[in-house]
């Protein structure tokens, strides 16, 4: 099993979940998050003056997701969530070690 954690535009996220539900996700957790890269923040003008934001909104999704699943789930939401500008996010692979489903108890595979 692995966690995949992704980061991505806040308008970009319901296009990426349509996706990865028909790319065979079951789950997935979502949270807005504020971060920068190597956009590094930018300025913006309001009411006349100008600001700087230095961190810039961002949704990290996070699946976990059997083995042979992490190729076609990765691309999915590379290939969503693209725009080809900067900012477009990140995309982190990790190794699970073990899941339990709170409910009923199953653990591995059966617990995703």
């Amino acid at each position: 099993m692995k966690l995949i954690i992704a980061t991505i535009k806040p308008f970009k996220l319901e296009e990426v979940r349509e996706a990865l539900t028909s790319a065979g996700a079951t789950g997935m957790m979502v949270t807005e998050i504020k971060g920068y890269g190597a956009q590094s923040g930018h300025t913006e003008i309001y009411r006349g003056a100008e600001y700087a934001v230095n961190f810039v909104p961002k949704v990290r999704i996070e699946l976990v997701v059997a083995d042979d699943l992490v190729e076609t789930i990765t691309s999915t939401i590379e290939a969503t969530a693209k725009t080809g500008k900067i900012g477009d996010g990140k995309i982190f692979i990790m190794n699970v070690e073990e899941a339990v489903r709170v409910r009923t108890g199953e653990t591995g595979a059966d617990a995703i």
